[in-house]
């Protein structure tokens, strides 16, 4: 079996985040992604997508966000392209096309599993396979009878599949009203949800959001401690998609309580036929290869850790978790400082072990 220092399950940008940080470390990491490439989840991205913080606030450690415009919103494909070099720049073990099934502990460390029956025995594991591969679909009334159309946002690449539908987008976060404002062009669109959409300005005193979160020390407060349950997103905007709410283009009501087949029954006693419910209601932790590691998990499949360092597992981290340790932990901007944090916590490790 081969042996290694730390098995970084995940290619995206926290496992290459982590990447470089344990190579600052002098640790010899090795890299396992699932997918073909090593950007994780950004190409199965929507193709309209953008990022909500400019270039200047958008880059991984060691490797600033290419172009000349720093205040620009750069699009999906340019975070792939950005993910890609940033990769090939580090002198890391990096091995797509590999799913990991299980992850056990052994005398030595850890034993990791891979689909086809490949091992490996790291000293210890980083977490960092992200959200994208465990779409969180809500308990709705009525949703499991619906016999329209139902797909999570994560399945969703551009609008033009649905011309002339009508379709309820559910969720009140920045994809869900993106998503929404986009489809209202070309289909009859209702974004439904059981709070009401907050915005944020994008821009304050001619600054970017970003600009002052840094400014005020908010986007690096250690908060995640605190916070047990995310607050409710709010949706960064320049006033455009308020203005379509505004608008109608998409309409915004409160949940639907029912479904009758193809009908869904609103609070107001109106029953209507949708074609699709699209469900853009976030995601958790994908961490399944994990289940059978005692303690590592809590009942709900969330990790037990505190800052990234497991708690009931000596030698396992994560990065990449919401609110892991601040606002900005699961971002390009902010993914970093919690791989440093962890790095730190495993380089040290060894010398106690």
């Amino acid at each position: 079996m081969e042996h290694t220092d730390v098995a970084v399950i995940g290619g995206g940008q926290s496992g290459l985040a982590t990447a470089h940080a344990l190579l600052r470390r002098g640790l010899r990491p090795v890299v396992l992604e699932a997918s073909d490439r090593t950007a994780g989840s950004w190409p199965r991205y929507y193709d309209s997508l953008t990022l909500f913080s400019p270039a200047r606030y958008s880059s991984l450690p060691g490797m600033l966000f290419p172009g000349a415009d720093r205040d620009r919103y750069p699009h999906r494909d340019e975070v792939v392209a950005y993910l890609t070099a940033y990769a090939d720049r580090l002198d890391a073990d990096f091995r797509t096309g590999q799913h990991v099934t299980g992850v056990h502990r052994v005398r030595t460390g850890f034993e990791v599993e891979l689909q086809g029956g490949g091992r490996l025995a790291p000293r210890a594991v980083v977490a960092a396979s992200g959200t994208f591969g465990r779409p969180h679909r809500p308990v709705l009334p009525g949703l499991d009878g619906f016999t329209g159309t139902v797909l999570h946002a994560a399945h969703y690449r551009s609008p033009e599949p649905f011309t002339g539908q009508r379709i309820v987008v559910v969720g009140a976060g920045n994809s869900a009203v993106q998503i929404a404002a986009e489809l209202a062009r070309t289909a009859t669109v209702t974004l439904a949800s059981r709070n009401a959409v907050r915005f944020a300005a994008q821009r304050i005193l001619g600054r970017d959001l970003h600009f002052w979160l840094g400014r005020t020390g908010l986007d690096i407060a250690p908060l995640g401690r605190l916070v047990r349950t995310p607050p409710t997103q709010l949706v960064i905007d320049d006033g455009h998609y308020r203005a379509a709410l505004a608008a109608g283009g998409p309409d915004r009501r409160p949940m639907f309580i029912g479904a009758d087949g193809a009908k869904l029954l609103w609070p107001d006693g109106t029953r209507e036929e949708v074609d699709t419910i699209l469900l853009a209601t976030g995601y958790r932790p994908n961490l399944p290869y994990l289940a059978g590691l005692d303690g590592a998990l809590d009942d709900s499949g969330h990790p037990r850790h505190r800052e990234g360092i497991a708690t009931g597992v000596p030698g396992l981290a994560f990065v990449g978790l919401e609110w892991q340790r601040s606002l900005s932990s699961n971002s390009l901007r902010g993914v970093g400082r919690d791989a440093a944090h962890v790095a730190r916590h495993l380089a040290a490790r060894p010398a106690r072990s």
